[in-house]
């Protein structure tokens, strides 16, 4: 089923363009992530169709939990409880358990695979060179049952993820320190120092460095969901309807949870993993540089002119609606600063951590060209 995975996840014969396959977005070069600096990728029938959210990494997927979610019968309960925070799910807001399950989203998506129906994916599947390869697996009439075979595409592309070891090598210089193999240099301990310290960088309560059970490495995620008030992007066509908001587990794609207003604007936090390796960050892709992205990071409530349009107004966060301010994060060192405060990293301080970063990156990961990020 795995094999069956692969040939499918390299296969573009399975688009509406013929041109567009899983790893032409998730490039096994740049750790199964986007292989250019593109806010959003390309695709539709036509290749011209602009998606609305960045592509994440395909990496450490397999320890991903299934969507939890304790509803808070109000905003203040959630501020208070912390178990209240939802957590795990697959894509950026978590309404995928498995990848089996999350596979059929980009194949029928119109600015993706650009697919019209199970009918039409299992009409290319039909045709394809391992197409008696894919009946002798999940039955010689596999094909004459489209919502299976769809399915059954979906599994095997989710077996060829968790059981392919290049989806988790677990072999950068960061696990070969935790595996007493390889020390830090010196700025990158300084760097290791900041990202872990609550009242300054305070990364690791999300982005978590202990390891897990059995010596397990980190993922370097917590799987939950933040909202952070990362800036809109310009560079993503829906974006110029001054009506439309991408508010993560509040729609437009996740649908299930638009009652937990109090959610609006969260996304989940991703790996850190291979993430120098990146020429695009956050959910929409408003960064191209890691840098820039540390930036924001601690100087978004220091010096909100330089990422907002209207700093001061009711609606500094111009990503979110103004009835839905209130969920950005200001309970959570550096996000706890204020205007004009001192931000808790310098310049330097941010080097520091960047070199730290350069040691999550897997030995094969192969790191975007600066030339493609617009």
């Amino acid at each position: 089923m795995a094999q069956l995975g692969k040939l499918a996840f390299f296969d573009p014969s399975l688009s509406g363009s013929g041109k567009l396959s899983c790893a032409s977005c998730h490039s096994p070069e740049h750790a199964y992530g986007p292989p250019n600096g593109l806010a959003v990728q390309l695709g539709g029938a036509d290749m011209k169709h602009y998606g609305t959210r960045a592509v994440p990494s395909l990496r450490y997927l397999r320890r991903v939990p299934i969507w939890t979610h304790t509803y808070a019968s109000s905003f203040k309960e959630r501020l208070e409880d912390g178990d209240n925070m939802p957590s795990g799910g697959y894509t950026w807001d978590g309404r995928f358990d498995r990848p089996a399950d999350q596979a059929a989203f980009p194949l029928l998506n119109a600015d993706e695979m650009a697919n019209a129906n199970a009918a039409d994916v299992t009409a290319k599947l039909s045709k394809s060179a391992y197409a008696a390869r894919f009946r002798e697996v999940f039955g010689q009439d596999i094909f004459s049952r489209p919502t299976d075979a769809l399915a059954a595409l979906g599994k095997a592309l989710e077996r060829f993820q968790f059981d392919d070891p290049s989806f988790q090598p677990f072999d950068s210089k960061f696990d070969q320190v935790l595996d007493g193999k390889a020390k830090f240099t010196t700025q990158e301990a300084r760097g290791f120092a900041l990202f872990v310290d609550p009242d300054r960088g305070n990364c690791a309560s999300c982005h978590l460095v202990d390891k897990g059970a059995a010596g397990a490495h980190p993922t370097l995620t917590d799987y939950n969901f933040q909202t952070l008030g990362v800036p809109r992007n310009p560079e993503i066509p829906a974006n110029a309807d001054p009506k439309y908001y991408d508010m993560g587990l509040c729609g437009p794609f996740r649908t299930d949870k638009t009652d937990a207003t109090w959610y609006c604007g969260m996304f989940r936090t991703p790996t850190l993993r291979n993430v120098s390796t990146r020429r695009v960050f956050f959910h929409n892709g408003r960064f191209h540089t890691l840098e820039e992205s540390l930036r924001f990071y601690v100087q978004r409530d220091t010096n909100p002119g330089k990422w907002y349009p209207h700093p001061g107004g009711k609606q500094q966060f111009d990503d979110l609606p103004v009835k839905y301010q209130s969920n950005i994060d200001h309970r959570n060192a550096p996000m706890t600063n204020h205007k004009g405060g001192k931000p808790v990293w310098s310049e330097g301080d941010i080097r520091d951590v960047m070199a730290f970063l350069d040691t999550l990156n897997d030995s094969d990961a192969k790191p975007v060209g600066k030339s493609a990020a617009h």
